[in-house]
Order: structure tokens, then C-alpha cells, then sequence
């Protein structure tokens, strides 16, 4: 077809893999506004902002892609008018990389707003109550006057704790809406148009989801459903799935997801791409990401702590303030949230950048090994990271109590290892 060619003008070279370790890889990825290395974390800015932090900012820990959301985009300040001022790069002041998702999430965080038809969803707006049909085809048009470097199709979206004939419904209409969004696409040589996988936790789904976008020779492909609520040995069998299944030139973007375990087993597996509001929404709650987990700065414990939140972190927080100061401001003061949202963020980055340089470098096992020892300092590694660790590759017994740790798990072929770890409702 005319429009399957057309589409991958100016973004053939799109990313280029730099090493690997078994299923992980870094990589380049060469975008319009930025060349960026994955694995890599996008913050989420819904309305253009990453909430109390500046672009410069954001360009000071190392953010390389920030993401936006065409819902909220459209419905202020509106994407004509951001067309009309530049584009949202310039609108926002930000120089580097950015993605918009296709709105399709609202399907399922504004349900009771929406009612979803073969043409598109109907919204409820829940700024005006006015209807507003978001169908693929406006999807487009609205991120392409956004001007986003990566561009996402409109899918139908509905939660993997969902069963039934739903799912199978959604997963060939999102096929069917891909084609649509396809056609409607005006900037294919500026902006990269990635479709999402859709298919709930049904492999025989997720696989016909996958070869559907595979056909279409998209740009670069999301694993979308996910993070929704279910069990992380379903989690990550799908992610496992689709990523053997997805081109190996190409980028594989998992959606919505934000923690730091996640993203270390998603990369291992063979993901690159990573968003969420996790580091930034737990900042304005009081909570600090650290190498063990996460620091509760509210406890009282934290009141006459005179160290940095993270010893080891070189952000301008930990080197400037101590968890006292920050236990006096967090969920009292708005430079509490945006100091812990700054160094989340970094802590973020440098996430990216580790697992970057690890994979480039040939130690990514050790990587892994060494994060895995100081999240379970006592061996106690859950079931689904270690099922997920043997089809990655990774011996990590070292990190784990030998009750735990069954050892010849490492020779079970694929993910095909239900004797071993059944899927269960772990942590």
C-alpha cells in the first residue's frame, strides 16, 4: 500500500542497537528533536508541564523524552492554538524529544465519561460536560498539530483484570483503527507513529495483535493493557511475549509503567521505552526514591536526620538538603513535592543511564544482580522476577535465600516454566 511506504519517509534510521546482553539492548534512537539512549524513562507531563519542575531543569538530570497527553492537550489550551504558536516544543520551551499518546487511555481512566463505538470514543468533557468524539483519524490530526517526535495511534484500551469477549473485541479494532490512523497521518517524515499491542493477558491475542503491527512496518511499537492491575507474573510473560515477537530494529515501548523493578525486568526482557507518573505523583505524596526501594520522609524518624535522602545520588537536592528540611516541607509546602519530584526524576535518569551503559559495557547481569541485592538485602526476590530472570538469562541465585531459588530454573526453555512459579497474585 501507497501509505505503509510513505509512512516510514525520514525515519528508517530511527534506532540503531549499540549492544546487547541476551534479550536486552542499548540503544540510539534518532529523533527529530534528539538523539536518545534506551533503555529510557519518559516523565509524564499531561498538559505540557512536569509539575513544579522547569525545562532547564529537566535538561539538567538528563530528561530526554517527556511525554504528553493529546486528551488534555486538546481540551486546554486546544492543539490548533499550539499549531498557531509553534508547535508544542516551542510552546513549553522544551528543545528535546517528545511523545503524546493518542488519548486512548481515557478510555479507561474517564470510563464513566466515555462511550466507546467502532468510529471512535465519546467523551464527556469533564471541563464543560460537552461531548467530544475522539475518533483515530482527529487523534492524528490533533498530535500532529501537537508536533510530537513520537506519535501514538489510538487504540481500545480496556484493563487486563477484564475478561471475556471484550478483550478480543478491543485487540481487532485496535488492528482496524491502526490502518485508520495510518492513512490520516500528514507528518510521516517528522513524526513517528508507534501502535500499540493490545490483547489483554491472552497469548493467542497479544500474538495476532503483534504480527497485525509487525505488517504494517510501523515505526516503532508499544506493549499497551498493562500496569493496570494484574497479577506480575502475567505482567511480565506479556512483555516477554511481545517483545520476542516485536523487530529487533525497532523501538518496543511499554506504557504506563514506572518503577524501578519493572523497568529493570522489562528491560531485560527486551524493552526500551518506559513512562509513568509514578517518580513525580509519590514525590507529592513524600516519598523518595532510593536504591533500597523507596525513603518515607514523612515518618517521623526522618525529623532530625541531618543525611541526604541518597548518600550515593549526585543531584542537586541530595547535595543541598537534608531529609530533616525535607520531612518540615513534604505535603506541606510546594517545595517539598518539587524537590523530591526533581531528584525521583533523577534518580529516573540515572536508572536509564546505568542500564544503558551496563548493557553497552558487558555487565548488565551484574547490573541487575547488584540492584536486585539491594532491593531484597534478605533474598527474599519475588517469584516473578525470578521466573522473569531465566527467560532473560540472568542467573541471579546469588541474590536469592536457596529456598527461593530453584536451580535448575535456568534450564527451562522460554516461558514455558508453569511447574516451576505459577502465575500468582505476587508482589
Amino acid at each position: 500500500m501507497v501509505f505503509l511506504s510513505s509512512l516510514i519517509v525520514g525515519v528508517v534510521q530511527l534506532m540503531k542497537v549499540l549492544g546487547r546482553f541476551n534479550r536486552a539492548r542499548a540503544a540510539r534512537l534518532t529523533l527529530p528533536h534528539f538523539t536518545c539512549q534506551t533503555p529510557l524513562f519518559m516523565p509524564v507531563g499531561t498538559q505540557g508541564t512536569i509539575k513544579g519542575l522547569t525545562t532547564d531543569q529537566l535538561e539538567e538530570i538528563g530528561c530526554q523524552i517527556i511525554l504528553g497527553n493529546t486528551y488534555h492537550l486538546e481540551l486546554r489550551p486546544g492543539s490548533q492554538l499550539i499549531d498557531d504558536l509553534g508547535g508544542l516544543h516551542k510552546f513549553m520551551n522544551w528543545k528535546r524529544a517528545l511523545l503524546t499518546d493518542s488519548g486512548g487511555f481515557q478510555m479507561v481512566s474517564l470510563l464513566h465519561l466515555a462511550d466507546i463505538t467502532e468510529e471512535g470514543v465519546t467523551f464527556q468533557s469533564p471541563v464543560d460536560g460537552k461531548p467530544m468524539l475522539l475518533t483515530p483519524e482527529e487523534s492524528i490530526h490533533i498530535q500532529n498539530n501537537i508536533g510530537a517526535d513520537i506519535i501514538m495511534a489510538l487504540d481500545d484500551v480496556v484493563k487486563t483484570t477484564i475478561t471475556g469477549p471484550r478483550i478480543e473485541e478491543a485487540m481487532y479494532r485496535t488492528l482496524r483503527w491502526i490502518d485508520r490512523c495510518i492513512a490520516a497521518h500528514k507528518k510521516p517524515d517528522v513524526q513517528n507513529l508507534f501502535g500499540i499491542v493490545q490483547g489483554g493477558l491472552d497469548p493467542v491475542l497479544r500474538d495476532i495483535c503483534v504480527k497485525g503491527l509487525v505488517e504494517r512496518n510501523l515505526p516503532g511499537y508499544a506493549i499497551g493493557g498493562l500496569a493496570g492491575g494484574e497479577d506480575k507474573d502475567s505482567f511480565w510473560r506479556v512483555v516477554a511475549q511481545c517483545t520476542a515477537g516485536l523487530p529487533e530494529d525497532k523501538p518496543r515501548y511499554v506504557m504506563g509503567v514506572g518503577y524501578p523493578l519493572d523497568i529493570v525486568v522489562c528491560s531485560a526482557l527486551g524493552a526500551d521505552m518506559y513512562d509513568c507518573v509514578y517518580p513525580t505523583r509519590t514525590a507529592r505524596f513524600g516519598t523518595a526514591l532510593v536504591p533500597e526501594g523507596v525513603l518515607k520522609l514523612k515518618q517521623n524518624a526522618m525529623a532530625t536526620d541531618e543525611r541526604p535522602i541518597d548518600p550515593t545520588c549526585p543531584c542537586m537536592v541530595c547535595k543541598n538538603y537534608t531529609r530533616a528540611y525535607l520531612h518540615c516541607l513534604v505535603t506541606k509546602d510546594a517545595m517539598g513535592s518539587q524537590l523530591l519530584s526533581y531528584h525521583n526524576l533523577s534518580f529516573m535518569m540515572r536508572l536509564s543511564r546505568d542500564l544503558h551503559m551496563s548493557i553497552l559495557e558487558g555487565r548488565f547481569p551484574e547490573f541487575v544482580r547488584g540492584f536486585l541485592r539491594m532491593q531484597f538485602p534478605k533474598g527474599d526476590v519475588p517469584k516473578w522476577v525470578r521466573n522473569a530472570m531465566v527467560v532473560a538469562g540472568i542467573d541471579i541465585s546469588e541474590c536469592c535465600t536457596p529456598a527461593k531459588y530453584p536451580r535448575d530454573a535456568m534450564d527451562a526453555p522460554g516461558t514455558d516454566i508453569p511447574e516451576l512459579c505459577p502465575p500468582t497474585k505476587c508482589s
